[in-house]
């Protein structure tokens, strides 16, 4: 299945709209992982096993492997933990690529072939010459950022652009232009409800990847009512600290477990 296929999936068949956001800070961690030399992945394997089953989609973000040394081979053996231990749950590689043409089609290959990702996410600050490598893989996902969650968003996405703020622009430039296989996605914070209500009625049902929940103080329902599509899917609503450290006991796993499943509830009530 493609990207959108499998996500699309998991939505109906596990009926939940929670991504998992996987963030590691070692400083953080439990602390039976202080002298674990293989704490990134272990701990990551843990949340991951432990939260499957309320998953959409597990989005793990480059930057907390690879400040780490040996992290990027523990971010590869955990993406291929998680498509052979979950295959039914898609992983989209945080990292928000964008460069000229053959440095992207590295990135691509980075992603897609060396990582095993489902989706990466992407600027689209450069044009579509430097998306079409991405865009090439075309069964899988480029979610690309539109208007995002942190409080400088508004600093350039909403500048106006011929009379519409720049963030419309993005998004209807990629629904009409950039989507053509159907392997676009975008993302659009939580802290923004009312255009995450403009997004969604520019782009139709393509899926949306909504950070800012809980830590950064995004709304559940706020979310839902204006993001959903008519079946009531639609959103990837990501969830990091909040589940990751649910606890920093011994019960770590159980309780991220518990953090995911409140999440999934949370989200259905407004379904």
């Amino acid at each position: 299945m493609t990207f959108i296929q499998k996500l699309r999936t998991r939505w109906q068949q596990a009926d939940t709209l929670v991504c998992v956001g996987l963030d590691p800070d070692p400083a953080k961690f439990p602390d039976c992982f202080v002298d674990d030399d293989d704490a990134l992945f272990a701990f990551c394997r843990d949340i991951v096993d432990a939260t499957a089953q309320y998953a959409c989609a597990f989005k793990p973000q480059i930057a907390y492997f690879a400040a780490h040394n040996h992290g990027e081979a523990a971010l590869q053996r955990l993406i291929a933990h998680i498509n052979a231990e979950h295959p039914d749950v898609p992983v989209i590689l945080d990292a928000k690529r964008g460069d000229i043409g053959s440095t992207a089609q590295q990135y691509a290959c980075e992603a897609f072939e060396r990582f095993g990702a489902d989706a990466v996410t992407l600027n689209p600050y450069m044009g579509k010459d430097s998306a079409q490598p991405f865009l090439d893989y075309n069964d899988r996902g480029c979610v690309f950022l539109c208007h995002t969650s942190n409080p400088g968003a508004r600093d350039f996405q909403e500048l106006l652009i011929d009379g519409q703020p720049l963030y419309q622009l993005i998004a209807r430039t990629i629904a009409d232009e950039w989507n053509g296989d159907g392997n676009c996605a975008l993302v659009v914070g939580a802290t923004f409800p009312q255009e995450l209500k403009v997004i969604r009625n520019l782009v139709g049902d393509m899926p949306l990847l909504i950070p800012g929940i809980g830590a950064q103080g995004g709304d559940v329902e706020a979310v839902v009512n204006n993001g959903k599509t008519a079946d009531g899917t639609g959103l990837m609503i990501n969830s990091s600290r909040g589940i990751l450290y649910a606890s920093q006991g011994e019960g770590y796993a159980e309780a991220a477990a518990d953090a995911a499943r409140e999440l999934r509830d949370t989200i259905n009530r407004w379904r």
